[in-house]
């Protein structure tokens, strides 16, 4: 069974993987055999991390390309994400642009650019990072969580246009998780405490346990799985979580 899940000789690029959940997955990716490439508009060289901005279109195009002729595409997970936790009613223009271009605009530039390498190769796998917010919503999350929606789309439909090439597209979308993303929240007490009360197992999830389902989708194990989105949220979306009746 363990053969179902090695990543040896695979080629697999994660973009965001300076921090948070970006990271984690390009660590296990590399501990399962791949060749584990990670870009973040904050590169490390000492890490190995090299410079690539989802928000420069030409940029994305010219990097997986070269990666593609250099060494093959076979996987390619895009995690980069931003909010503005605010009410409709304040949001700037400025503000809704910003968290279009690097959720939406963004994802879609990587899987156009993985999507032309691998399509062309007849082989490969592209994942998004969906979030709990595609489907469950909440105040201030507006703009974020219709981002997040559709990347649902995205994946969806990239998978159907793709899958007669022999290219898979899914999206994992977690739940609330200890990153730099949602450091804001971990700084007040009453609100991290909601969050971690609201799924079933009490508490935040981390970066690392979304390494399995990556791990998952991008190898042979789920070589008949595309178009779906693998929810990673402790339960979240499984129950209301307001009230525990009396004698349960």
């Amino acid at each position: 069974m363990s053969e179902l899940f090695d990543l040896q000789g695979k080629t697999a690029v994660v973009i965001g993987a300076a921090s948070g959940i970006g990271e984690a997955i390009a660590a296990g990716f590399a501990r399962q055999g791949a060749r584990a490439i990670g870009l973040d508009i904050k590169p490390d060289a000492s890490r190995g991390i090299a410079a690539l901005d989802v928000t420069d279109g030409a940029a994305v195009d010219r990097v997986l390309a070269e990666i593609d002729r250099q060494h093959g595409l076979d996987v390619v997970v895009c995690t980069p994400a931003v909010n503005v936790r605010k009410p409709i009613l304040h949001y700037t223009d400025e503000e809704l642009a910003r968290v279009l271009d690097v959720n939406m605009t963004g994802s879609f530039r990587v899987v156009r650019a993985a999507g032309r390498a691998m399509t062309a190769r007849k082989k490969g796998s592209i994942i998004l990072l969906s979030s709990i917010r595609s489907q469950s919503v909440e105040p201030g999350q507006s703009v974020y969580a219709a981002t997040k929606a559709g990347v649902v789309q995205l994946a969806r439909t990239a998978a159907a246009e793709f899958g007669p090439a022999g290219v898979r597209v899914n999206a994992i979308a977690p739940g609330v998780i200890e990153t730099p993303l949602t450091a804001q929240i971990k700084g007040h007490k009453e609100w991290y405490d909601a969050y971690a009360a609201r799924s079933i197992l009490g508490r935040w999830g981390r970066a690392d346990e979304l390494v399995g389902p990556a791990v998952f989708l991008a190898s042979d194990a789920s070589s008949y799985v595309t178009g779906t989105v693998l929810f990673v949220d402790g339960g979240w979306l499984a129950v209301d979580g307001r009230y525990t009746p009396p004698g349960m």
